[in-house]
């Protein structure tokens, strides 16, 4: 057992989850890391890490992962409930399947990732659920509907836990990014609604990195426990909207 805390992600194996993963590893923490893509968990390299295939819409399956992660490394400190989805599309045309998919791996997946280390955060009297929404969960934007609904969710049951939690000295944080440097694009099927996001990206410069965001998490992690950043907000700085 390594001397500091274990930190779990899911969604690690892209995008803010990879480079949280890297941040945290380069700090010393040990790491449970959960996706769909193994091969890509293992492609990263990282010490003292537990590597776990999880569809986060599956809760036994992340309560085994952190069940078996803690046995190696002691208790989840911090709980990353980073994997989400961007299924972007005109509502009226767009496929209730893909809202399906949005709600049940941005709402329920959050959910079932908290469910996992909830109690025993509690039973401790500390932790830090870092719940991954969106500067879509704070303002709306055309054909982002579903997408919006289910980061509006995180904030809401985010701020419902920050108080619950509180008593206990659990830390719960909400990340809410603009547009950054991900694999976010490779879920969006609408063509028209695909291009406006590219000429928006590109009229702002591009994004930015992922690294940057996973050095915030890192720093509000690292605060005395009696310390919170509540919410990180981080956007471009040409994004305005």
């Amino acid at each position: 057992m390594t001397s500091k805390p274990l930190i779990a992600i899911t969604g690690a194996s892209s995008g803010i989850g990879e480079a949280t993963a890297r941040a945290f590893s380069a700090a010393g923490h040990p790491l449970l890391l959960m996706a769909r893509r193994l091969d890509r968990l293992e492609a990263l390299g990282l010490p003292n890490a537990v590597l776990k295939k999880v569809d986060v819409r599956d809760r036994a399956a992340i309560a085994d992962a952190v069940r078996d992660a803690e046995a190696l490394h002691g208790p989840v400190d911090m709980m990353f409930a980073n994997a989400g989805i961007a299924r972007l599309g005109d509502i009226a045309k767009q496929p209730p399947e893909e809202w399906d998919e949005m709600i049940d791996i941005n709402a329920k997946g959050v959910m079932n990732s908290v469910h996992a280390v909830l109690n025993g955060m509690i039973a401790r009297k500390t932790g830090t659920l870092m719940m991954m929404s969106s500067i879509a969960g704070r303002k709306v934007y055309p054909d982002h509907t579903v997408y919006c609904g289910t980061k509006y969710f995180v904030h809401a049951i985010s701020e419902s836990l920050r108080a619950y939690l509180a008593p206990h000295d659990v830390r719960v944080i909400v990340l809410s990014p603009g547009i950054i440097d991900t694999e976010v694009l490779d879920h969006v099927k609408d063509e028209t609604t695909l291009a406006n996001y590219k000429a928006n990206k590109a009229a702002i410069g591009g994004g930015i990195s992922a690294d940057i965001v996973a050095q915030l998490i890192l720093d509000a992690y690292q605060l005395p426990q009696r310390a919170i950043v509540q919410e990180i907000v981080i956007t471009p700085t040409r994004q305005t909207y």
